[in-house]
């Protein structure tokens, strides 16, 4: 029988001597060191390895937002030895069913007892529970950083998913936090656990296609948001909407930004949330998949903690353009055969990256090695290591904030129809108050930051 030891974040996280005394005694952490290491050794080192059941601890989990995302996110979780599933909250009741049902079901696939798990209308309630180790955070985007910097606040660790917040001032504040409290928090940005993106990213950042000259970056169309303009539709019972926009300003209710469900029968959602799509809401596809996208670009050029220095918005046939200070460009749009990807150009060749696919104009720089089926995503299992460990995920906030940069000053250099300077190191643009002025957005409904 396997014996999971439990770990308590809340109370070593007060101050640095504790964190360091908590790593020496999670030093083995929940993977043995007996298997191939495959993820490359880039900005921080990362392995895959074959769990060992002597070294596994217990980690339990509550989930915040459980919409489609989060069914994805607790069907992978569920399968990680050791992960327990505490609580979840949402403030969409129906959800609350499925996602007790769902862990019910997962549980019994999985030959596992069924857990007792308790949900809340208020995620400030399950935050406050003490046998929670950390939380999964898959709300719309207007909410990540406040319920994020609140998670840490409590002593929780974090897998938040992308982008890392809605403003970029937002980010600043949550990477101060998870600082401050000693937190572990991972970004969502799987495709840096993708065997193709970490091999594409190795071969530029060791020249295998010379110096880098351009990169070509499809986010999808149409790139950026647009005003909210759905038609207003009656609320669904059980649906609190005004805590649902939160900090936003008030709009009117319509399904595509909630997408309703039903149970009996099961009626999953049949779109992703379209608060995606809308200014009023998030970022388009420039946050949605520029967060994975500009992600991978940045890896690739050793821009992760910084970032360009200018952007100039697309206009007249002429597509939206990063330029770094070392002269690279960084243009955005449709490229090839159109998928939403990433290509760099050097001046001795080219490696081209998406999900599914990796090309080269050097056949000898494809990747060789497959990666094992663990049997869930290792993008969550590098969450789940990284809090036992005490180390930062292949993710980490700063990363997270860099690319949250790049995507959401591109939408306010379109909004403003200008080109912008930026500073990647005081995180400011340059002497432009109207850019600067759009760095974060004033909360409503008595919320603050």
């Amino acid at each position: 029988m396997l014996i999971f030891k439990t770990i308590n974040p809340k109370t070593d996280m007060n101050n640095e001597k504790k964190s360091l005394s908590r790593r020496s005694f999670l030093g083995k952490g929940i993977l043995g060191a007996s298997a191939l290491s495959l993820l490359p050794h880039l900005t921080y080192p990362h392995s895959i390895q074959t769990p060992n059941p002597a070294d596994m601890h217990a980690v339990r989990l509550g989930f915040i937002g459980v919409g489609r995302q989060a069914m994805g996110i607790l069907n992978g979780m569920m399968r990680i030895p050791g992960v327990e599933i505490k609580a979840a909250a949402d403030v969409y009741k129906i959800k609350l069913d499925r996602f007790k049902l769902r862990v019910d079901k997962i549980s019994k696939d999985l030959g596992k007892p069924v857990p007792q798990v308790d949900v809340y209308a208020n995620y400030k309630d399950l935050l406050a529970r003490k046998d929670i180790d950390a939380v999964v955070i898959a709300s719309p985007d207007h909410w990540h950083a406040l319920m994020a910097i609140a998670a840490c606040n409590a002593g929780k660790d974090v897998y938040l998913e992308k982008p890392l917040t809605l403003t970029i001032k937002e980010g600043q504040e949550l990477a101060k936090a998870v600082r401050k409290n000693g937190a572990i928090l991972a970004v969502g940005s799987q495709q840096r656990s993708d065997l193709n993106f970490q091999h594409a990213a190795r071969m530029v950042l060791k020249g295998q296609i010379g110096k880098v000259e351009k990169v070509l970056v499809h986010v999808g169309q149409p790139e950026h948001p647009k005003p909210y303009d759905l038609p207003e539709q009656p609320l669904p019972e059980g649906l609190d909407w005004q805590t649902w926009l939160g900090p936003l300003p008030k709009i009117h209710y319509n399904e595509a930004l909630n997408p309703a469900i039903t149970l009996n029968p099961e009626q999953n959602e049949k779109i992703w949330g379209a608060w995606r799509s809308y200014k009023e809401t998030g970022g388009g596809y420039m946050t949605d998949w520029g967060a994975h996208m500009f992600d991978i670009a940045q890896w690739g050029l050793g821009m992760d903690r910084s970032g360009p220095v200018r952007v100039i918005p697309g206009k007249e046939g002429q597509p939206l353009t990063y330029q770094y200070a070392n002269g690279v460009e960084m243009v955005v749009g449709p490229f090839d055969e159109g998928r939403q990807g990433v290509k760099f150009i050097g001046d001795k060749g080219w490696i081209k990256v998406s999900r599914g696919n990796f090309d080269s104009s050097n056949p000898e720089l494809k990747p060789t090695l497959e990666r094992p089926n663990l049997g869930y995503p290792p993008h969550y299992w590098d969450f789940i290591d990284s809090v036992v460990k005490r180390k930062d995920p292949i993710v980490p906030v700063e990363v997270g904030l860099s690319t949250l940069i790049v995507c959401t000053i591109g939408n306010i250099a379109h909004e403003l129809g200008r080109p912008l300077n930026w500073d990647p190191v005081k995180q400011t643009f340059v002497k432009d108050k109207k850019a600067n002025a759009k760095l974060h957005y004033n909360y409503e409904n008595g919320y603050t930051l």
